[in-house]
């Protein structure tokens, strides 16, 4: 692939990561109206993944071998199950504005776990994850997380789980093309589906238009497009510009939320998320460099 087209494929991978992947923050809060978090999660990522396989397979992608499926697997818990999972749990008491910019500590955690196999942060990006650390502090000093220090906690886990997994992936063996995506999101599925069943959710009895749409719209955009468009990132650029989502997410997440949910914004989140955007530019703005 040349330049060119690599580059607006990369592109096009942010922009889905970016709008898709804020949307389902709305699309969450819709689907837990109906269903329970874990089996939500899992019956997202498992149908997701057995289509993306299934398509796969009948394109001619072999099956991915021991090691790959191992690989595919430690990704799988890390990201669709621990990082996600713990999301829809924490939804059901959050917003979906202040869920998603929680998350936006993801880049700390992402520069954290690089920097231990041996990527080299530049100040400058040092500076843009300090202003990012400082956007969280003052999300927990006001709005709907302040004294919720459970749900916070829940959160952080989560970007941070969902940091390690994409940086320790990197190093490990991984199906080819989205095959590895497919493998991932089967093994997440499934695992959240047993984390459902041992906590007693069942399926509901009634289930809301809404609901089924938000199902509907996560397995198809959240997962077989943004999902995919995320792992090629990771294969790409940097996990720091990876990533990235995690601090324009919110501010999409926002302007669905309150306009399409009624949900009420603190000044102190506002705040919080013009400090967050402001560290996303410094670490953008630096020049890239693979790890």
């Amino acid at each position: 692939m040349d330049f060119k087209n690599k580059t607006l494929l990369i592109g096009l991978c942010l922009f889905c990561t970016y709008f898709i992947w804020g949307s389902t923050y709305l699309a969450i809060r819709f689907g837990i109206e109906s269903f329970p978090p874990f089996l939500l999660a899992g019956t997202r990522f498992t149908l997701a993944g057995l289509i993306l396989y299934g398509l796969m397979r009948l394109l001619g992608s072999p099956n991915p071998n021991r090691q790959q499926w191992l690989g595919a697997g430690a990704v799988g818990l890390l990201l669709p199950a621990l990082g996600n999972g713990t999301v829809c749990y924490v939804q059901q008491t959050v917003s979906s504005s202040v869920a998603a910019l929680a998350i936006a500590t993801a880049p700390i955690w992402m520069a954290i776990f690089s920097s231990i196999w041996g990527h080299k942060i530049t100040p400058k990006e040092w500076l843009g994850i300090a202003i990012g650390l400082l956007g969280i502090v003052l999300l927990n000093m006001g709005g709907s997380l302040h004294g919720n220090l459970v749900s916070a906690f829940l959160l952080i886990f989560a970007a941070a789980t969902w940091s390690f997994g994409s940086v320790w992936g990197k190093r490990l063996a991984m199906p080819a093309g989205f095959m590895a995506s497919a493998a991932q999101m089967l093994v997440g599925g499934v695992a959240l589906l047993l984390v459902s069943a041992a906590q007693g959710e069942t399926w509901p009895q009634q289930i809301s238009a809404k609901s089924w749409g938000a199902l509907c719209f996560m397995v198809v955009l959240g997962s077989l497009v943004a999902y995919s468009a995320y792992q090629y990132l990771l294969k790409t650029v940097r996990p720091l510009v990876a990533s990235s989502n995690t601090f324009v997410n919110p501010a999409v997440a926002f302007v669905l939320g309150i306009y399409f949910a009624n949900e009420q914004v603190a000044g102190s989140e506002v705040l919080a998320l013009a400090v967050i955007l402001a560290g996303v530019f410094l670490v953008l703005s630096t020049p890239s460099k693979d790890l």
